[in-house]
């Protein structure tokens, strides 16, 4: 476990030397945030669906 967390590590300090020597060549701030927030609405729509499937499924007797 600890080797991936330094992989994922190194692996973010290069890119951000990659984006210090270019800064062009990153995303703008309006596909960070687009990006975010359909994250989040996914994320939410999945939870609501999970809850209603669990509230059925505890409402089976059998």
């Amino acid at each position: 476990m600890h080797e991936h967390w330094h992989a994922m590590w190194t692996t973010l300090k290069t890119r951000i030397e990659l984006l210090r020597r270019n800064p062009e060549a990153g995303y703008s701030t309006e596909t960070v945030l687009v990006t975010a927030l359909l994250v989040a609405v996914a994320l939410a729509v999945v939870a609501i669906i999970a809850a209603k499937v669990l509230t059925k499924a505890n409402g089976i007797t059998l």
